[in-house]
């Protein structure tokens, strides 16, 4: 007898997964991701021209919820939003003249720094006391993008949001790579502390060791700041002197401006002669040095004798020298310089401007963009040279460093000045290409971080504003509106000691990265611990 077995109902194996399991799993992904946006765009947000300096706390430990165990490969995907989410924003003032590719390339290439650091942090998220590696990791990723590609681009260094924050006096102990290990630090032990706290409600059992880490991770840097406090000092140590800062303004902001280089010129003079008026009336203290912005004469003195002549006319009628921003050509080569007109001598020193701004004032792989684009190549014609030597100027006995612009933005080149004998700093710009962006006021915030971490008084000439004064404990003390002509006159402090910042010059930031270099191996060797154990068992 043959017994036929009933049919097998294969309906509940064919049926695909519940809906509820798909969208639970594409949440998973979704959400990360968001908050990996989200909370690189509330560092953006921590940045000037506001002054909600404690987000970037929030958006760091946020940033470590994110990252805490993924693999590799989801941290690079998560690291590379954090990254677009900061600096998309951050950055949108360069594509104000050029459009939104270079804006977009500069951008995608930068955020790749992001993203390989949130793949450092993954990595050390299990190690004990992971704060301390995963912060020194992001100054890791800060260090090699001040340096490359193209000389570097620093812009977007956490210190640089911590102009208005209780962080700030740190800048005088380690500059820049110090002040942002503490707030990348605090933001970590934030997250941590948070995460443990969750953990022992629901295990009542929080291991001593990790706690008190996380607790650190946020004193240490806070109380490190206050101890601090004693490095910043407004004490003329050398005197004082009265300085001058003209702001000429522009016909219109723009490119276009370049092509107006005789009016620009004509305004500095002009504002420069009232300023002059201004003195011999007794309306204001007449100055020791008056300082002119970067690009106040595009107009070459050396080679047109009518620049001369009108520069020379308002050094004359104020009776003091003035510190000009020129386009020079020396000996083939295109400088962007700063030349110190004396009313008696005439131009006296020099300094050419050694950070010069790539696709700004040079354009490299000209022969590639052109082949591409011949637009390109067009809007850089000439390459500007760079110069070799710090500059600071002698100017009847005060040393004035000279930092032109994107210099700014380079620990070096401000230092340099100041072990070269500068008592103030001086960071004459040309911020009128970019309109009314956020870049005036992001510069500005770098001129009040050089102020603290060097304790010298910084002024800013600017061509269209925003131009200040900035004494050394970083306070603007007084400061004009933008497209405005203007002048501010004002007594400051000259200062010849050294913040121990000054003194250990890079070597902060080389600590910092061998304390992330030793965090990453770490990670890298319990991992292939891990997996050798693993394979035996």
């Amino acid at each position: 007898m043959t017994v036929t077995a009933p049919p097998v109902d294969q309906s509940d194996q064919l049926e695909p997964p519940p809906a509820s399991s798909a969208r639970t799993a594409w949440l998973r992904r979704l959400v990360p991701a968001a908050a990996a946006a989200l909370c690189g765009v509330l560092l953006y947000v921590s940045f000037p021209p506001r002054t909600l300096w404690w987000l970037a706390l929030p958006a760091f430990a946020g940033f470590a919820w994110v990252l805490r165990g993924r693999s590799w490969k989801a941290a690079l995907g998560l690291g590379y939003l954090f990254g677009l989410g900061f600096l998309l924003p951050l950055l949108v003032w360069t594509g104000v003249e050029v459009g939104a590719g270079p804006w977009l390339a500069l951008v995608a290439v930068e955020a790749v720094f992001v993203a390989l650091v949130g793949v450092g942090v993954a990595a050390v998220s299990k190690l004990p006391a992971w704060p301390l590696w995963a912060a020194a990791l992001w100054i890791a990723g800060e260090a090699v993008r001040a340096r490359v590609p193209f000389r570097g681009f620093p812009w977007g260094k956490i210190a640089f949001g911590q102009a208005d924050g209780v962080f700030l006096p740190l800048a005088a102990v380690g500059g820049t790579p110090v002040l942002g290990f503490a707030v990348v630090l605090c933001g970590f032990g934030l997250y941590e502390a948070g995460r443990l706290v969750v953990a022992g409600r629901r295990t009542r059992a929080v291991r001593k060791g990790a706690a008190a880490a996380a607790l650190l991770s946020v004193a240490v840097p806070v109380v490190g700041a206050v101890a601090a406090r004693p490095l910043v000092s407004d004490k003329a140590e050398d005197g004082t002197a009265t300085v001058a800062v003209i702001q000429g303004n522009v016909p219109r902001s723009g490119l276009e401006f370049n092509a107006q280089r005789r009016a620009v010129l004509d305004y500095h003079v002009r504002e420069t002669l009232k300023l002059a008026a201004d003195v011999k009336a007794g309306k204001v203290a007449r100055p020791d040095f008056v300082l002119w912005p970067e690009n106040s004469s595009d107009i070459d003195p050396f080679a047109n004798a009518d620049a001369a002549v009108v520069i020379d006319d308002a050094a004359r009628a104020i009776g003091v020298p003035i510190s000009v921003g020129g386009v020079v050509e020396k000996d083939g080569k295109l400088l962007n310089e700063q030349i110190l007109w004396d009313p008696v001598k005439g131009p006296t020193q020099t300094y050419d401007k050694r950070q010069v701004q790539p696709f700004g004032e040079y354009l490299p792989l000209r022969s590639l963009l052109g082949a591409v684009n011949k637009d390109w190549t067009s809007m850089v014609r000439q390459d500007f040279s760079r110069g070799t030597e710090p500059g600071v100027f002698d100017v009847d006995g005060a040393k004035v460093g000279l930092v032109t612009c994107y210099e700014a933005a380079f620990d070096w080149a401000v230092r340099d000045t100041v072990t070269h004998g500068a008592q103030l700093i001086s960071v004459p710009s040309n911020n009128a290409t970019f309109d009314r962006s956020e870049m005036t006021y992001q510069q500005l915030a770098m001129s009040r971080i050089r102020a603290v971490e060097h304790s010298r008084t910084v002024t800013v000439p600017v061509t269209s504003g925003v131009s200040a004064v900035i004494m050394p404990d970083g306070k603007i003390t007084q400061k004009t509106g933008m497209f405005v002509p203007a002048y501010l006159v004002q007594k400051i402090p000259l200062r010849s000691s050294e913040t121990p910042a000054t003194g250990l010059g890079i070597l902060p930031e080389i600590a910092l990265v061998v304390v992330a270099a030793g965090g990453l191996g770490w990670a890298i060797g319990a991992g292939v611990v891990r997996r050798r154990r693993a394979a035996e068992a």
